[in-house]
């Protein structure tokens, strides 16, 4: 985050103005837990969003699942084996948000930039390479396009012409290839 204070101020605010109870922040242990189970590091833009405003329960639409801890985590759905990960499910990529339907927002971990990525499932592709986009090139980007209501699952957005739309994922075919 260029200015990690300012936009986590931000999002916390909005937090605490839609959560009727906000979750409390992840410890440095339950961050370096999950690292462990993980097997990799988060990026630090994401870290921080645990650490500064909440262990999940903010965000867009179905609010970011917690990182650790009971139920449905960040940690528990990456590591569930008959889902994640496996062959539509590349290393390293972090399922942060259940959209429904079978839609994840993930975050790339293993790229410093922490994009995040959606997961799209719905249209049966032959290649599971073709159900991957690029729904943000950082978490910071996207963190700011839900504080502006500008993100693609806003309904202004959606009827909006210049609606930015999520891009195939240039980088899921070699990320498959090196989870295989």
């Amino acid at each position: 985050m260029n200015d990690p204070s300012e936009l986590l101020l931000r999002v916390r605010n909005r937090a605490e103005r839609e959560a009727s109870v906000l979750p409390s922040c992840a410890s440095e242990q339950d961050i370096a837990d999950a690292e462990r189970v993980l097997g990799f590091t988060l990026p630090p833009s994401l870290r921080l969003l645990y650490r500064q405003v909440a262990n999940g329960g903010f965000g867009p639409d179905y609010q970011l699942f917690p990182l650790i801890g009971e139920g449905r985590t960040a940690v528990s759905e990456y590591g569930v084996p008959e889902r994640f990960p496996c062959e539509h499910w590349p290393q390293g990529v972090l399922p942060i948000l259940d959209w429904g339907c079978g839609m994840y927002a993930a975050v790339d971990c293993l790229n410093p930039d922490a994009p995040v990525l959606l997961f799209e499932p719905n249209a049966g592709p032959d290649d599971w390479a073709d159900a991957w986009f690029l729904d943000s090139p950082s978490l910071t980007q996207w963190l700011t396009s839900w504080l502006n209501g500008t993100g693609w699952w806003e309904e202004d957005a959606m009827m909006a012409d210049d609606v930015q739309e999520p891009t195939p994922w240039a980088d899921v075919a070699r990320r498959l290839a090196a989870s295989a």
